[in-house]
């Protein structure tokens, strides 16, 4: 790509004001529509009579497209456009949404959430490549200030927006909501985005993507099939995970040997790096895997309705709001080894309010503990990112960015995964009603009687029960709901011994403000 004058003043214009609104458009409907279907977990499992593990794909496929494309986005923006691919992604994401909304399976819908990934997986890589290059890497810490907050508006008005819309309407309009959304966008990008002027890049390394994506594709199909199954010992359950195991094994083996390998591992030789993406990656797991349950937790246990579960997630938003500025402003200034270490801390204070979880826990007491957390979240995750970059050189910054961002959605769809797999291995451990079965045949336990019965306010007027044990299966469900916080507990404590690690003095960046830096993407947020 041509290289393009980048500004040297800390100041951001209007140009990169009126290019920012484009990228800011496209993140909040893309990270909107992460949180809004995380307060439709249990919605979809009553539609499509599926175990929360199940549909927990609708998370882990959409997150796993996101790592699919993402290592794609770079080769294309080069060989195709920036401005092109940019708008290609935001129609391809609007396309999936509408797709979504006709799903009669559950099947169905995890395929279309794949379609909606691809096309969102590149919306946020593209969109901050595009704001380094109008604002310059020298003002990445005040550019993240800037754009946190209305980032963050997705993880704070998504529950909301998600809940209302299917207390008021169907769960269908939570993605035909972003049909607008993505028309106003796709006409916004054409009149403010800058011509693109594509040139030959490198190869890309299909290979390498023929065995990555499919390969944590099918271990993770494996682990996710284990409640269902019961046992390793079950075809469906350990073929996936040794044939993604493999194929995983495979890939890292065969990625020291091409010249542009879809992830340079080799650039683990560097420390900071290094200690950054595993600190980054084992907060991933436990952060966003155990985010998806807040939501279920209040719907399932507490028989809130969905607007009232989104609002009740709210201050975990407005915490991370008002610290990510403040967090990306320092992360220019101050070591990150001196201020992530006190961020965790808030998240774990706030995250073992949850592993004492019973079936009427204070709302204050949740509420405040979720505000605490998004306190510190806010001061986490943009400076181990800023951290990992940093101290790369200017040509390695694009790589590293890619390898950053790529571990950060596996964490995510590892999380999922496994916080889901745990969870319902724990529900189905609840005691079977005598003589009590489904449609299906399947025997009916006292805590998925009580859930029902707390998703459905009529069915016990219907089939009259005893209230002790419904009481007996909510106590069960708040366990289940507590023992799986306990694992996210102990991954947060466990990211302590990396953070440790994280730089406490000073380093000197290798990016300098000139035109080659200009080329590099930078971090990008979570979805």
């Amino acid at each position: 790509m041509t290289p393009q004058p980048v500004a040297t003043t800390d100041k951001l214009d209007a140009t990169v004001l009126k290019v920012a609104g484009v990228v800011v458009l496209g993140a909040i409907m893309s990270i909107l529509d992460v949180t809004v279907v995380s307060v439709a977990i249990p919605t979809f499992q009553s539609e499509f009579d599926a175990s929360y593990a199940r549909v927990a794909w609708t998370m882990t496929g959409y997150t796993l497209a996101l790592a699919t494309v993402i290592p794609i986005s770079g080769w294309a923006a080069d060989r195709f456009g920036t401005k092109r691919l940019y708008m290609a992604a935001l129609a391809l994401f609007t396309i999936g949404s509408g797709l979504c909304a006709t799903a009669d399976t559950i099947g169905q819908l995890i395929a279309w959430r794949v379609v909606q990934g691809l096309g969102g997986g590149m919306l946020m890589p593209l969109g901050m490549t595009i704001m380094t290059r109008a604002a310059g890497p020298h003002r990445i810490g005040r550019l993240m200030a800037v754009l946190g907050i209305p980032m963050l508006l997705g993880p704070i008005g998504g529950p909301i927006l998600g809940g209302w819309l299917i207390d008021t309407a169907s769960w269908q309009w939570i993605f035909l909501i972003n049909l607008p959304i993505g028309a106003v966008a796709l006409v916004y990008a054409q009149l403010a985005l800058p011509k693109d002027n594509p040139e030959p890049s490198e190869s890309f390394d299909f290979v390498g993507m023929l065995m990555l994506s499919p390969g944590l594709a099918l271990f993770l199909y494996g682990v996710s099939s284990l409640p269902e199954a019961g046992t390793f010992a079950d075809a469906e359950v350990w073929l996936p995970m040794v044939v993604g195991a493999a194929l995983v094994v495979a890939f890292v083996l065969y990625s020291f040997k091409p010249r542009h390998p879809l992830l340079d591992l080799r650039l683990f030789a560097n420390r900071n790096l290094t200690i950054a993406s595993v600190t980054l990656f084992v907060f991933i797991i436990a952060f966003m895997g155990a985010g998806l349950l807040f939501p279920s937790y209040f719907l399932q246990v507490r028989g809130e309705t969905t607007l009232t579960a989104g609002l009740l997630m709210a201050p975990q938003g407005i915490g991370a709001m008002l610290t990510m500025p403040i967090a990306g402003m320092l992360a220019d200034k101050v070591p990150v080894g001196r201020t992530v270490p006190f961020a965790l801390v808030l998240i774990a204070a706030g995250f073992f309010t949850f592993t004492q979880l019973d079936a009427d826990t204070s709302y204050v007491l949740l509420c405040g503990s979720l505000f605490v957390m998004g306190l510190g979240m806010g001061g986490t995750m943009m400076p181990i990112m800023t951290s990992a970059l940093r101290t790369l050189h200017a040509n390695e910054v694009a790589r590293g960015s890619t390898l950053v961002n790529i571990l950060q959605q596996i964490g995510g769809s590892v999380g999922a995964a496994v916080m889901s797999v745990i969870l319902t291995n724990e529900l189905n451990g609840s005691q079977p009603i005598p003589g009590a079965t489904t449609p299906d045949g399947e025997p009916v336990t006292e805590a998925g009687l009580a859930i029902a019965a707390q998703q459905q306010p009529g069915l016990l007027q219907q089939f009259p029960v005893d209230p002790a044990l419904i009481q007996r299966g909510l106590d069960f469900a708040a366990d289940s709901f507590a023992t799986t916080f306990w694992v996210g507990f102990v991954l947060v404590l466990v990211t302590f011994v990396p953070a440790a690690l994280l730089p406490r003095r000073r380093e000197p960046s290798h990016l300098a403000d000139g035109q080659e830096a200009a080329q590099a993407p930078t971090p990008v947020v979570m979805h």
